[in-house]
Protein backbone atom coordinates (compact mmCIF):
# COMPACT_ATOMS: atom_id res chain seq x y z
CA UNK A 1 0.00 0.00 0.00
CA UNK A 2 1.16 3.50 -0.86
CA UNK A 3 0.27 6.96 0.63
CA UNK A 4 2.07 10.55 0.39
CA UNK A 5 4.73 8.68 -2.07
CA UNK A 6 6.27 6.60 0.11
CA UNK A 7 5.40 2.54 0.57
CA UNK A 8 4.80 1.50 3.76
CA UNK A 9 2.35 -1.46 5.46
CA UNK A 10 0.22 -1.12 8.53
CA UNK A 11 0.98 -4.21 10.28
CA UNK A 12 0.96 -3.40 14.22
CA UNK A 13 -1.97 -1.69 16.17
CA UNK A 14 -0.92 0.35 19.49
CA UNK A 15 -2.29 -0.67 22.32
CA UNK A 16 -2.06 1.45 25.96
CA UNK A 17 -3.51 -1.13 28.06
CA UNK A 18 -0.88 -3.84 28.52
CA UNK A 19 -3.27 -6.38 28.99
CA UNK A 20 -5.12 -6.25 26.27
CA UNK A 21 -1.63 -5.89 23.97
CA UNK A 22 -0.65 -8.93 26.33
CA UNK A 23 -4.22 -11.04 25.37
CA UNK A 24 -4.15 -10.56 21.52
CA UNK A 25 -0.40 -10.80 21.06
CA UNK A 26 -1.36 -14.83 20.56
CA UNK A 27 -2.77 -14.88 16.84
CA UNK A 28 -5.24 -17.79 17.77
CA UNK A 29 -7.25 -14.98 20.70
CA UNK A 30 -8.05 -13.15 17.56
CA UNK A 31 -9.86 -16.42 16.42
CA UNK A 32 -11.31 -16.89 19.24
CA UNK A 33 -12.69 -13.18 19.62
CA UNK A 34 -13.81 -13.50 16.14
CA UNK A 35 -15.82 -16.38 17.33
CA UNK A 36 -17.21 -15.63 20.06
CA UNK A 37 -18.44 -12.11 18.89
CA UNK A 38 -21.50 -13.89 16.57
CA UNK A 39 -22.78 -15.92 19.55
CA UNK A 40 -22.13 -17.20 23.18
CA UNK A 41 -20.40 -20.47 23.61
CA UNK A 42 -18.99 -22.89 25.69
CA UNK A 43 -15.16 -23.51 25.31
CA UNK A 44 -15.53 -27.33 23.64
CA UNK A 45 -17.55 -25.65 21.46
CA UNK A 46 -15.22 -22.53 20.82
CA UNK A 47 -12.58 -25.62 20.27
CA UNK A 48 -14.86 -27.32 17.46
CA UNK A 49 -14.73 -23.75 15.75
CA UNK A 50 -11.05 -23.54 15.78
CA UNK A 51 -11.02 -27.28 14.43
CA UNK A 52 -13.32 -26.90 11.88
CA UNK A 53 -10.98 -23.48 10.73
CA UNK A 54 -7.51 -25.74 10.60
CA UNK A 55 -6.47 -25.05 14.24
CA UNK A 56 -5.17 -28.01 16.36
CA UNK A 57 -4.89 -27.20 19.74
CA UNK A 58 -5.68 -28.91 22.83
CA UNK A 59 -9.50 -27.84 24.72
CA UNK A 60 -7.32 -27.09 27.73
CA UNK A 61 -5.18 -24.52 25.34
CA UNK A 62 -8.17 -23.33 24.22
CA UNK A 63 -9.80 -22.37 27.69
CA UNK A 64 -6.23 -20.98 28.46
CA UNK A 65 -6.69 -18.87 25.91
CA UNK A 66 -10.31 -17.57 26.93
CA UNK A 67 -9.04 -17.36 30.06
CA UNK A 68 -6.39 -14.68 29.14
CA UNK A 69 -9.27 -13.30 27.02
CA UNK A 70 -11.65 -12.88 29.90
CA UNK A 71 -8.82 -11.86 32.37
CA UNK A 72 -8.54 -8.53 29.88
CA UNK A 73 -11.84 -8.11 29.93
CA UNK A 74 -12.40 -8.77 26.30
CA UNK A 75 -14.79 -11.63 26.78
CA UNK A 76 -17.45 -11.77 29.10
CA UNK A 77 -18.59 -15.00 30.72
CA UNK A 78 -22.25 -14.39 29.83
CA UNK A 79 -24.07 -17.59 31.52
CA UNK A 80 -23.72 -20.13 33.59
CA UNK A 81 -25.99 -23.67 32.83
CA UNK A 82 -26.08 -26.41 36.15
CA UNK A 83 -26.00 -30.25 34.72
CA UNK A 84 -23.99 -33.19 34.75
CA UNK A 85 -22.19 -32.58 38.28
CA UNK A 86 -20.75 -29.56 37.14
CA UNK A 87 -21.29 -25.66 35.93
CA UNK A 88 -21.21 -24.96 31.80
CA UNK A 89 -19.67 -21.25 31.35
CA UNK A 90 -20.88 -19.40 27.98
CA UNK A 91 -18.44 -16.67 26.98
CA UNK A 92 -19.30 -13.40 24.54
CA UNK A 93 -16.61 -11.14 23.29
CA UNK A 94 -17.21 -7.32 24.18
CA UNK A 95 -14.67 -6.49 21.69
CA UNK A 96 -14.49 -7.04 17.81
CA UNK A 97 -11.06 -7.80 15.72
CA UNK A 98 -10.96 -4.49 13.33
CA UNK A 99 -7.89 -6.85 11.24
CA UNK A 100 -6.15 -10.11 10.19
CA UNK A 101 -3.45 -10.39 8.33
CA UNK A 102 -4.54 -11.13 5.13
CA UNK A 103 -2.60 -13.97 2.52
CA UNK A 104 -0.40 -12.55 0.16
CA UNK A 105 -2.37 -13.70 -2.74
CA UNK A 106 -4.99 -10.54 -2.31
CA UNK A 107 -2.10 -8.09 -1.85
CA UNK A 108 -2.83 -7.14 -5.88
CA UNK A 109 -6.80 -6.81 -4.88
CA UNK A 110 -6.03 -5.08 -2.04
CA UNK A 111 -3.53 -2.87 -3.91
CA UNK A 112 -6.07 -1.94 -6.60
CA UNK A 113 -8.68 -1.38 -3.83
CA UNK A 114 -6.81 1.11 -2.36
CA UNK A 115 -5.24 2.60 -5.74
CA UNK A 116 -8.79 3.33 -6.53
CA UNK A 117 -9.87 4.94 -3.06
CA UNK A 118 -6.71 6.94 -2.45
CA UNK A 119 -7.57 10.64 -3.80
CA UNK A 120 -10.78 10.49 -2.33
CA UNK A 121 -9.12 9.70 1.03
CA UNK A 122 -6.24 12.26 0.24
CA UNK A 123 -8.90 14.88 -0.29
CA UNK A 124 -10.58 14.57 2.54
CA UNK A 125 -7.48 14.46 4.74
CA UNK A 126 -6.32 17.42 3.25
CA UNK A 127 -10.46 19.32 3.89
CA UNK A 128 -10.46 17.85 7.34
CA UNK A 129 -7.19 19.34 8.51
CA UNK A 130 -7.17 22.47 6.27
CA UNK A 131 -10.68 22.96 8.81
CA UNK A 132 -9.56 21.26 11.26
CA UNK A 133 -5.89 21.34 12.18
CA UNK A 134 -6.26 23.34 15.33
CA UNK A 135 -8.85 21.02 17.09
CA UNK A 136 -6.98 18.27 15.45
CA UNK A 137 -3.74 19.59 17.73
CA UNK A 138 -5.81 19.82 20.34
CA UNK A 139 -7.08 16.13 20.54
CA UNK A 140 -3.45 14.80 19.94
CA UNK A 141 -2.14 16.79 22.62
CA UNK A 142 -4.50 15.83 25.11
CA UNK A 143 -3.61 12.40 24.31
Amino acid sequence: MSGSGTDHRLEDIAVRDTRVSDAIDEPMRAMILDILGEEALTATEVHENLADRGVDRTENTVRHHINELRDADLVDVVRFEEGRGGTTKYYHANTIVLSYSLPDSTDPAVEEMVEAIQPQIRDALVMLTDKYDEAIEEIVADM
